[in-house]
């Protein structure tokens, strides 16, 4: 029935009424008061049904109103008490009141800092933001991967000037060599004196040099052949490497933990953006005799019988290719008796044959030669000497194998058994690096051009003249990004499906040739994205992001990864980039004392080598358990 108007006016309810207890009733409690002189026992309880059944009659708007007009003719203390007692039935968890299938949809479309955050919220939150599958996926789209570790893991010699450094004259440069004057350049080169290859802006202006960016490397620990000792040699080997014990660590475990990889791996991007590191030399009395040219890291697939182990391998100026095991700091193989001259450049990666992958070794040197080892026999099992020069690098996968060389060709063999399929002689002056992936190639010259090549026809499907200002010392591709380093002292990151992309080079520069005083290297503070400038490529129309950080010298190696781009120069300096902006992270200084010649990385550290005969580990990794990361 209606509410009486009398009733209304007075804000009072015939429910309020029917909820108090009989003045009788009243008397006979006996207890304390409160601020109106009540007992708290006296308070009888409703009459729920009536209530409900009178509720049922008014609007949401009247009953809020009632139960408004209510708590104001309650003292403050009781309200209080009511306040508490409200607090739960306003925490309603939607989530949790959601079917566990449901709310793992919805916190699976979280990024990796909302699954953290929700993880503070409750326990019930908790247990669905740290469900494995959330973490697996985030890791798979990073790349990242999970490594079973093992429990049981846990001064310089005079230069002998016999090669020529690895790299070609750019193109109108005088001294550039030409394919007749170069038949026998393996010979020629020995003979040149330091001060008559100083012809090629930057290129040989050091005593030993390397081209391309490091791959991948690894053997078994049988050693073909020894070189001699250091006698007295300045640089100490590093402390071990060494996986933690079972005891010191608590994640020795086959079962994957995909929060804790995850969260492990962001905490070492967070050290590379900053330059934590800590730094050893790799070296010993039975590391190089001199110059130190190229290097891989290579990590042993796992077997029935063993894990999976990390080994880096490095070519140098003394002939020979030496594998370090990285727990150990010790010198493992030793390859030597093929090559009559330098090493240059080296790739190694391991090739499914037969369902079982096995390790190949390329290596190219400045006696023209190519040499081929299988490392499970220990043997070299194929050689070429098709170039006319020096060979300045190789590249393989399980379908062929490509060389570059100072002759201005590039070659393409079929792998392994090295059957020679085409000569790709578009470059105008000496072809420095060369990337291989999928069914292309990309090779860099001193012409200042990248060309792109179908691998399978040989076919030059695009060039890109004028890439750098000057000619271009080293090259890193994954489709379908382009990295370059130049002799002009500035790196460029380009995507050649969209024409976009990134580069070191100041604004000023753009379509004009390099000055020869440009400024130096900048200071590692890093700049903010939005201070990179806009500008359109005059050669081949893309957009760039031009940013004034830089290095100082020739930049003669880089290595592009999914976060960083890495870079190694001739001005002693190691940078490390964003990739996706090309803003400056990290300058790494002090390392060494000589041109740096190449460099390589993974998600713990990086490694370097150089003019000095020094292998520098820049280790990122320090004070963190890293035994379950795949690197």
């Amino acid at each position: 029935m209606p509410l009486p108007m009398t009733a209304k006016r007075a804000g009072k309810s015939p429910m309020v009424e029917t909820a108090r207890p009989s003045s009788s009733r009243r008397e006979r409690n006996i207890g304390s008061k409160d601020s109106r002189g009540h007992s708290q026992h006296d308070i009888m309880p409703l009459d729920v049904d009536t209530l409900d059944k009178d509720m049922n009659r008014l609007s949401l708007q009247e009953s809020e109103e009632l139960v408004y007009n209510l708590l104001l003719s309650l003292p403050r203390n009781r309200l209080a008490s009511l306040q508490r007692r409200i607090l739960p039935l306003l925490q309603f968890d939607l989530v949790a009141s959601l079917p566990t299938e449901i709310a793992l949809q919805i916190f699976a479309l979280l990024p990796a800092e909302g699954l953290h955050a929700c993880s503070r919220v409750s326990r019930q939150w908790r247990a669905l933001s740290c469900d494995q599958t959330h973490w697996k996926d985030l890791c798979q789209q990073r790349g990242w991967t999970w490594r079973t570790p093992a429990i049981d893991e846990v001064s310089v010699d005079e230069y002998v000037q016999e090669d020529d450094e690895g790299m070609g004259a750019e193109e109108g440069e005088e001294g550039a060599s030409t394919n007749e004057d170069t038949a026998n350049a393996g010979e020629t080169s020995t003979a040149i004196e330091h001060n008559e290859i100083e012809f090629d802006s930057g290129y040989a202006s050091f005593s030993a040099a390397d081209i391309a960016p490091a791959s991948a490397a690894h053997a078994p620990s049988s050693p073909a052949y020894i070189g001699r000792a250091f006698s007295d040699f300045l640089h100490c080997a590093p402390p071990p490497m060494l996986q933690p014990s079972p005891s010191s660590s608590p994640h020795l475990s086959p079962t994957p933990d995909y929060r804790l990889l995850h969260y492990t791996l962001t905490k070492l991007s967070k050290r590379f953006r900053t330059g934590s590191y800590r730094r050893t030399t790799l070296q010993g009395p039975q590391g190089h005799s001199n110059t130190i040219y190229c290097l891989q890291l290579y990590t042993y697939p796992a077997t029935s019988s063993s894990c999976s182990r990390q080994v880096l391998f490095t070519g140098s100026r003394d002939r020979t290719v030496r594998e370090w095991d990285l727990a150990t700091g010790a010198v493992v193989r030793v390859i030597g008796g093929v090559h009559t001259s330098s090493v240059l450049a080296l790739c190694v990666r391991d090739v499914d044959a037969d369902g079982q992958p096995v390790g190949y070794l390329a290596t190219a040197g400045s006696d023209c030669r190519v040499a081929l080892y299988n490392l499970v026999e220990n043997r070299c099992v194929g050689e070429i000497q098709d170039h006319e020069d020096s060979v300045l690098c190789v590249r393989f996968d399980e379908q062929r194998l490509v060389t570059c060389s100072k002759d201005h060709t590039v070659r393409t063999y079929a792998f392994p058994t090295l059957r020679p399929q085409h000569v790709l002689v578009e470059h105008r002056a000496a072809v420095n690096a060369v990337a291989l992936c999928g069914n292309l190639i990309v090779s860099g010259s001193g012409d200042r051009s990248v060309r792109l090549w179908d691998a399978d026809t040989g076919q030059l499907l695009r060039t890109f003249e004028n890439h750098h200002h000057r000619g271009i010392a080293s090259i890193d591709f994954k489709l379908p990004y382009v990295l370059s380093g130049s002799s002009d002292k500035h790196l460029r990151l380009f995507d050649i499906l969209n024409a976009s992309g990134w580069s070191t080079c100041p604004p000023e520069t753009v379509g004009a040739p390099l000055a020869s005083t440009t400024t130096p290297a900048t200071p590692p503070a890093a700049t903010s994205p939005d201070s990179a400038r806009q500008a359109a490529c005059p050669t081949c129309g893309a957009t760039i992001a031009l940013r004034g950080e830089q290095h100082g010298d020739l930049v003669r190696s880089v290595a592009l990864g999914s976060e960083f781009v890495i870079s190694g120069s001739y001005d002693l300096t190691i940078k490390v980039w964003d990739r996706a902006t090309g803003t400056l992270v990290a300058d790494l200084t002090g390392g060494h004392t000589g041109r740096i010649f190449c460099i390589a990385f993974d998600h713990t550290k990086i490694v370097s080598c150089g003019e000095d005969q020094r292998i520098c580990i820049w280790d990122f990794s320090h004070g963190i358990d890293t035994s379950f990361i795949q690197i």
